[in-house]
């Protein structure tokens, strides 16, 4: 559960830059830098995080970067390339942290790499309307590593807020050049440059912490166990023994105990940082954060946090809907148009004929389903997720139900992973990272699934509109109402796993709330569909077209006078009229694993019995299809939860299992969301049949 709410504002990373559309045109060369230069050092980006890092990274580096993972570890790296004169250097954006001191996996990468990773410099950058706080990690680093540059972000804001900041006098007091930056507007960052340029070549060296005598003492008992060669560095003893990562000599700790050493050493640098945040910061003698815990008290109380939460998520939806209606048409007409010339090629080729249907009818056909349904929700929706995080909303959906989620032995930052499997559930899966609890990590992983994908969208839409209603608004409410079912699986599934297969207690985290502020348009463009968007994409239609092909092939071979199809659809039947569906609904969902977005197609070509798949005209020819294939309301609410609750995605599975490098978790991952949806879906169709409504 959440113990502490920061309410001291903490900027957005996702500010504006000038760079994003100025250089979208050359991404392709985004690598020319490195292949021209050779970096002539490394510097390092570090930071707490929601401190603008990534705007100074974007800013400093444009599109002359890549990202990945660190080795070893799933956590994602970012680098990238700037010139300053005629050379080239590397910068390396580590993840964020609030202190050397590891809780998590990507602040033991941020810390290895910050004391062990062979940086020329670091730039350390700070929350210049927080300075305090971003103060404790500087003076951990600048003890490890002299080879330091300040940057006071989002220098901007601090003007709005009338906060005045000495950077002449922070330099002096820290021993390090301090640059004030503004990263959405440019401000300062080619001073910054020069000034990490300069640090890089300074001899090695640390700042000395005016540690009480009992550190100094163990220190210097420590010595003995010093790693070869940095014996000449006492002060990297100080920021080892408070990590615990190096034995000591007996006695070392004299008559401390080694927890209690540590609290004396962190309270030392606790009170250094505020002491310079005294002397350096002047705040206004006005609330300058007023404006913002005024709407905090609204939007996360008890009574109104809720209902706003799930306003604002009808409203996602419905803008969801609307928006991508028209261009899923024109993108379908637009592939679709291009299948016959395909066709006419291999024919011009002298291809032979089941080598055209596999590829062009198989293939290319399901291939084009997928990107004309799956593209425009999803170019929709991630932007409109993308502002709302960048607004600062996204983390006061956590804090709503941070009690739900303690309640089910979990954390509620799995309600930011959740809102993420909205959009895409492997890209829920990939935010399950900022879980620090591996066993609330898994959990979060599992029952992600939960939260239906905009590729399951379409369907269930159009289930809605032909049997419950056909207004948009109506439609969207209903779904709504469908989700928070889902959400309401995740909770049970989450109690479930916590209390037999993954059990423990719920861990505490630290639940920032960043300051409500305009979000960048351009910004939010930029990541959301390229990030995001083309990203999940990508991974789709790797699986699309493999799954094209084996549809077709299982369409148009025929034993002993049936298709592999019909033969399969008629042994799956006794099992999906259990719960309340048919053969056909459970095998659309088998074959469609490797997109959601092709369920449908794949049940219209199996009831019209057709060799490839097939589009409808209309919603009430499609009812009808249904309806004389035997569908009822309750087939309609059936398909609805199975929809919402069945096996992951092809896409997703890889991803599980690439986050847990675990046969056993993948499958489980797999099969309980599956089994769940079977279950629900047995109980209501066994309720109808009881209760005579079927």
């Amino acid at each position: 559960m959440a113990l502490l709410e920061i309410r001291e504002p903490i900027s957005s990373e996702g500010r504006s830059s000038r760079l994003e559309v100025k250089i979208l045109a050359r991404s392709w060369l985004k690598v020319v830098m490195t292949m021209q230069y050779e970096p002539k050092a490394m510097i390092a980006l570090a930071g707490n995080p929601n401190v603008g890092k990534s705007t100074i990274f974007n800013a400093l580096t444009g599109l002359s970067q890549h990202t990945g993972n660190w080795p070893g570890k799933t956590v994602s790296t970012a680098r990238g390339f700037f010139k300053l004169g005629s050379s080239c250097y590397e910068l390396v954006d580590v993840p964020g942290e609030y202190s050397l001191s590891a809780r998590s996996a990507e602040e033991e990468v941020a810390r290895d790499f910050i004391c062990f990773g062979g940086a020329g410099a670091v730039i350390i950058v700070l929350d210049a309307t927080c300075l305090e706080r971003g103060l404790i990690l500087a003076l951990q680093i600048l003890e490890a590593e002299s080879r330091a540059v300040i940057c006071v972000n989002l220098m901007d804001e601090a003007r709005k807020k009338g906060i005045e900041i000495d950077l002449k006098k922070l330099e002096k007091l820290l021993g390090a050049k301090v640059a004030g930056c503004s990263a959405s507007t440019g401000e300062g960052l080619e001073d910054l440059k020069a000034a990490a340029v300069a640090a890089a070549s300074m001899p090695k060296g640390a700042l000395e912490i005016e540690y009480p005598k009992p550190v100094l003492d163990a220190i210097s008992k420590a010595k003995v166990a010093v790693p070869e060669g940095e014996s000449h560095r006492a002060s990297w003893f100080a920021l080892r023994l408070t990590l615990g990562d190096i034995p000591l000599a007996s006695g070392a700790y004299a008559s401390f105990k080694k927890d209690e050493l540590e609290d004396v050493a962190a309270t030392t640098l606790v009170k250094m940082a505020e002491r310079i945040g005294r002397q350096c910061v002047k705040y206004p003698k006005a609330d300058a954060f007023s404006k913002d815990r005024k709407i905090d008290r609204i939007i996360t109380s008890r009574r109104w946090g809720i209902p706003i939460m799930l306003f604002l998520l009808a409203l996602v939806f419905w803008i969801t809907i609307v928006g991508a209606n028209y261009p899923s048409q024109w993108l379908s007409i637009l592939l679709f148009g291009i299948e016959p010339f395909l066709a006419r090629l291999f024919d011009l080729a002298n291809a032979p004929p089941w080598l055209s249907g596999a590829v062009v009818s198989g293939g290319y056909k399901v291939l084009a389903w997928v990107v004309s349904v799956m593209l425009p929700p999803m170019a929709v929706f991630f932007p409109l997720f993308t502002f709302l995080e960048d607004f600062g909303y996204l983390p006061r959906i956590a804090f709503n139900l941070d009690h739900a989620f303690k309640k089910c032995s979990a954390c509620g930052k799995q309600a930011l992973t959740m809102c993420m499997g909205f959009g895409c559930n492997a890209a829920g899966v990939i935010g399950c990272r900022i879980i620090n609890s591996p066993r609330e990590r898994l959990i979060a992983i599992i029952t992600n699934n939960f939260a239906p994908c905009n590729g399951r969208f379409p369907m269930i839409l159009a289930i809605i509109a032909m049997f419950f209603s056909s207004s948009e608004a109506v439609s969207a409410l209903i779904l709504s109402v469908a989700i928070l079912a889902g959400i309401g699986l995740t909770f049970a599934s989450s109690k479930f796993l916590s209390k037999t297969l993954i059990k423990g207690l719920p861990s505490s985290f630290i639940l920032e709330l960043p300051p409500f502020r305009k979000p960048a348009i351009k910004q939010i463009l930029v990541r959301s569909l390229l990030d995001r968007t083309l990203f999940v994409l990508k991974r789709a239609v790797i699986c699309a077209i493999p799954a094209g092909i084996f549809i077709w092939v299982m369409a148009n071979i025929s034993v002993g006078g049936s298709t592999l199809l019909q033969l399969f659809t008629s042994f799956l039947d006794p099992i999906a009229g259990v719960a309340g569906m048919d053969g056909v609904i459970l095998m659309a969902f088998i074959l469609g694993s490797p997109a959601n977005e092709i369920v449908l197609p794949i049940m219209i070509m199996a009831y019209l019995q057709q060799p490839t798949l097939t589009d409808y005209s209309s919603l009430s020819q499609l009812k009808d299809l249904l309806t004389n294939n035997g569908w009822t309301w309750v087939t309609a609410v059936c398909a609805i939860f199975f929809s919402l609750s069945h096996w992951p995605c092809a896409t997703t599975i890889i991803t599980i299992f690439k986050e847990t490098k675990s046969f056993k978790w993948t499958a489980a991952s797999v099969a309980i969301p599956a089994v769940t949806g079977f279950a629900v879906c047995a109980f209501i169709s066994f309720a109808a049949r009881l209760l005579r409504l079927a």
